[in-house]
């Protein structure tokens, strides 16, 4: 019996109970039989049929010799450890899930929730920046997004046609004050022109003449330079002090080097304003004034087909409008 594995067998002293042998001697452990005897059962042999309530294994007759059987763990009482004893693993209850797979209802690991999209992200998460697991250039998957060389995404044309009339707006109303003057005497001089040009045809005497009147420029040409000083010191100090003027900060946003973050220094903001206004200026200009008009207008819809999202006084000062 010193070979005999630990668990509850036969009591030899009382064949109504069972004893529980520890590997090497009987303990005073003790407990009724589970069933009815075993029928000739000895001590240390194994019963010929199985225990009440166990059923029969595969191939076993009663009365007859049990098939081999791997040996068995005895399992423990509770608070009781026994050396080298693994418990089977526990099994899920119905409806939970197994390990590794997702309840119902969840979709699984790279599937859309109900009504998403794929490539979306889910409602509350974070957006991965633009191009993050895609080519250069590339957005989510199939949407096309143009950027800087450092990945900040660029201004749309809409948003800069908006800001340069809100700060067309704005810069007029700061130089008002010294342009007033001028741009009444010029107003007075304008009405008076068309007045007499109005009264001439109406006694049947219409003037030929297409040119302005001298002195509608004595009014409009200080007028419009002091316009442009005023214009010019506006948007150098906010593209290099805050990187946007306020019509670009209402738009969400903002004027940077094309490789370089950050507010433009001031030589790219001469370059950039230099080419702007100077084409603006030329087109003023009797005679040669309509080629510049085209010009002007090319620059501003360039945006709209260039890769870079440039116009052409952007190409000039290497500079983007980007999103902020």
């Amino acid at each position: 019996m010193s070979s005999q594995a630990a668990g509850w067998y036969d009591d030899p002293e009382d064949p109504a109970q069972q004893r529980y042998w520890d590997g090497t001697a009987w303990t005073d452990q003790r407990r009724p039989q589970q069933g009815p005897p075993a029928y000739q059962s000895q001590f240390g042999q194994q019963r010929d049929f199985p225990q009440y309530g166990e059923p029969a294994q595969h191939g076993q007759v009663y009365g007859g010799p049990q098939p081999q059987q791997a040996p068995q763990q005895d399992q423990p009482r509770y608070g009781q450890r026994i050396p080298g004893y693994q418990p089977p693993p526990a099994r899920p209850q119905y409806g939970q899930p197994q390990y590794g797979q997702p309840q119902y209802g969840q979709p699984q690991y790279g599937q859309p929730q109900y009504g998403q999209q794929y490539g979306q992200p889910q409602y509350g998460a974070p957006h991965q920046p633009y191009g993050h697991g895609q080519p250069a250039g590339y957005g989510y998957p199939g949407q096309r997004v143009h950027t800087t060389p450092d990945g900040q995404l660029l201004s749309g044309w809409w948003r800069r046609v908006f800001a340069r009339i809100l700060d067309g707006i704005i810069a007029g109303i700061i130089g008002l004050p010294l342009t007033g003057y001028f741009i009444y005497q010029y107003s007075k001089v304008l009405w008076t022109y068309f007045q007499d040009t109005l009264d001439r045809a109406a006694a049947g005497t219409p003037t030929t003449s297409t040119t302005l009147p001298p002195e509608i420029y004595k009014w409009m040409i200080p007028a419009t330079l002091i316009s442009l000083v005023v214009s010019f010191v506006y948007e150098y100090l906010f593209l290099t002090k805050k990187g946007a003027t306020p019509g670009k900060m209402a738009l969400g946003i903002a004027v940077r080097l094309r490789d370089v973050p950050g507010n433009p220094p001031g030589s790219a903001v001469l370059k950039r304003y230099g080419l702007y206004m100077g084409i603006g200026l030329l087109s003023a200009i009797p005679l040669v004034g309509t080629l510049f008009s085209f010009g002007a207008l090319l620059n501003e819809l360039w945006p709209l087909w260039d890769d870079k999202k440039q116009a052409l006084h952007d190409k000039v000062a290497e500079t983007n409008v980007v999103r902020r």
